[in-house]
């Protein structure tokens, strides 16, 4: 039996979207605005929105998204910060000093962190000793100026080792590979590179970080940072955005995501049911959203799929464009189904952030499958190199069914007929794949 520890212990102790509400689940919570320091640049978040009660061990939650709405050809980024309420992490831990903080406090974090994390999901051993020498590349839009400068601050809180430029943990680079010559800065990007570096710390605190920022949003720009990420080495690739599908996507494919011997992850949405890209990519793990709460059973855990309505949730289904790949077997898409896996996004039950672009510095929760999509590359990378000529994505197929991963049988992300494409069920479901990881045997080969 793995305990489950929602309490940080490396610190001291801690006290301290967008369109629906959703019903109250336990205890009643002040609803309180995150403050916002100078303002920040263009782009920046709209005002909060949400109110939200996804999980069942949290009262009510609100949250934003972080990135404005993406002008059209763009896509968009998957983060959404937690505005106000009382998180799952909160719930847990209130009874440390017989108080119930507020998440938008950004004074301590209110949201799960690396050991939470790391025990959920079986990797706290595998997070101890594995990962030296492996890079994951995080591939946003825009440039965050105070990337380095907030990780730091995430790993020191923490107590995992320092990943500077200095010591050759972390790199930041443009698309073209430059150092010097990089994007225009945006708060609410700058938001979601925060989420992204520190989960892939979490998960794997020995591994490097390589932050490449694409020149604007566009699917052509993201994509080519995306192979400057490999250019410069890196075997697992996080990419926390997506968009509609369009006829362009396998030509996307080809030009963009085909690299064998690489783990390429992939948010899978946050609008609940419906496919999206970079997600439908036949080459790419399309990493669903999950609902994680501390359990008495026997893993601790326990997980459902994350919905807050029928359009606030983990994205899954059918892909109109791309081919379904050789490892996917199921009947109900003739082409691409989304999802593979899945990890923790329900903003309710969110992960802790430290940001200070654009915002107040301080903690943030945040949520969105902009969570989950580093989280599974930092598993791969824990896993190994994956072998040169091997499609990733597949890896999880060949576990399925197995306690390599953790089933997720209940919840749902919208209207399908109660069918699998939306519906959690035993075994493969759309909404959150073969499940979550139990440990790195599902995430090598």
């Amino acid at each position: 039996m793995r305990t489950s520890n929602p309490q940080e212990p490396a610190r001291p102790a801690i006290r301290g979207r967008w369109r629906r509400i959703g019903a109250a689940a336990v205890g009643t919570a002040a609803l309180v605005l995150a403050g916002f320091g100078a303002a920040g640049p263009a782009n920046a978040a709209p005002a909060a929105k949400v109110t939200s009660a996804a999980a069942s061990t949290s009262a009510k939650v609100t949250w934003s998204p972080a990135c404005s709405t993406p002008a059209k050809g763009q896509m968009a980024c998957k983060a959404l910060r937690v505005t106000g309420g009382t998180t799952a992490f909160q719930q847990a831990n209130a009874h440390a000093d017989a108080v119930t903080p507020k998440a938008a406090d950004a004074a301590t974090p209110s949201g799960y962190g690396p050991s939470n994390l790391q025990s959920a999901y079986g990797l706290t051993s595998a997070a101890a000793s594995n990962g030296s020498g492996e890079t994951i590349a995080i591939v946003d839009a825009y440039n965050d100026p105070n990337a380095e400068a907030d990780l730091a601050k995430y790993r020191s809180y923490y107590g995992l080792s320092a990943c500077t430029t200095a010591n050759g943990c972390f790199k930041k680079v443009s698309q073209t590979g430059s150092t010097t010559s990089l994007p225009s800065s945006d708060a609410g990007w700058s938001e979601e590179i925060s989420l992204d570096v520190d989960m892939a710390s979490a998960i794997c605190p020995n591994c490097n970080i390589l932050l490449v920022e694409a020149t604007s949003a566009t699917m052509a720009n993201l994509g080519k940072a995306v192979n400057e990420a490999v250019t410069l080495g890196a075997k697992y690739v996080s990419n926390s955005y997506g968009g509609s599908e369009s006829s362009s996507d396998t030509s996307y494919d080809t030009s963009y995501f085909n690299h064998p011997g690489v783990a390429i992850t992939v948010s899978a949405g946050d609008s609940g049911y419906g496919a999206e890209y970079p997600a439908a990519s036949k080459y790419v793990t399309s990493v669903g959203g999950t609902a994680l709460s501390t359990s008495s059973n026997s893993r601790g855990w326990t997980e459902s799929v994350w919905e807050t309505s029928s359009t606030e949730g983990t994205g899954s289904g059918c892909s109109a464009y791309d081919a379904k790949p050789t490892w996917q077997t199921d009947t109900g898409c003739s082409k691409r189904t989304i999802a593979d896996v899945s990890a923790v996004a329900d903003p309710a039950t969110g992960v802790s952030v430290y940001d200070s672009y654009g915002v107040t510095a301080g903690w943030y929760t945040f949520g969105g499958t902009s969570a989950s999509s580093p989280i599974i590359a930092g598993v791969y990378a824990l896993g190994g190199t994956p072998s040169s000529s091997s499609y990733p994505a597949s890896f999880p197929y060949a576990s399925a069914g197995t306690s390599a991963l953790n089933d997720v049988t209940s919840g749902s992300n919208g209207s399908c007929g109660s069918s699998y494409l939306c519906t959690a069920k035993s075994g493969y479901d759309g909404p959150t794949g073969w499940g979550t990881p139990e440990g790195v045997a599902a995430f090598t080969g």
